[in-house]
C-alpha cells in the first residue's frame, strides 16, 4: 500500500506540473484549478507514503520519476527537446534512485 500511495503522488504531481505548463503562467482557469487540486491531492498522497517510506527514500523516487515522466511528456505534448546533458542528467537521476533502493540500508522494504 506504501507504494501505491507514492505512485498516485507521483501520477498527480505529473499532471499537476503537465497543466501548470498549459496554465500560461496561471492565466488560463481550468488548467489553472487542474495544477492547484492535482498537487493538493499528490502531496495528500506523498504524506500518506511517509507512513511508511523514509523522508529522503521516498522523495527521492517522486522526484526523479516525476522529473522522467514529466521530461517525456514535454517532448511528446509540448514538442520541447531535451539535448545530451539534459538526457545525462536525468540518466543520472535515475541510476541514483536505482542505486538507493536496491543497495542502501536507508530504504524501508
Amino acid at each position: 500500500m506504501k507504494y501505491l500511495f507514492l505512485a498516485l503522488a507521483i501520477v498527480f504531481e505529473i499532471v499537476g506540473s503537465s497543466f501548470m505548463q498549459t496554465s500560461n503562467g496561471f492565466t488560463k482557469t481550468i488548467p489553472t484549478i487542474v495544477t492547484i487540486v492535482s498537487y493538493v491531492i499528490s502531496f495528500f498522497f506523498f504524506s500518506q507514503a511517509l507512513k511508511y517510506i523514509p523522508l529522503g527514500v521516498a522523495y527521492a523516487i517522486w522526484g526523479g520519476l516525476g522529473i522522467v515522466v514529466t521530461a517525456i511528456i514535454s517532448v511528446v505534448f509540448f514538442k520541447q527537446t531535451l539535448d545530451f546533458p539534459a538526457i545525462l542528467g536525468i540518466s543520472l537521476i535515475v541510476a541514483g534512485v536505482i542505486i538507493m533502493n536496491f543497495f542502501s540500508n536507508s530504504t524501508a522494504h
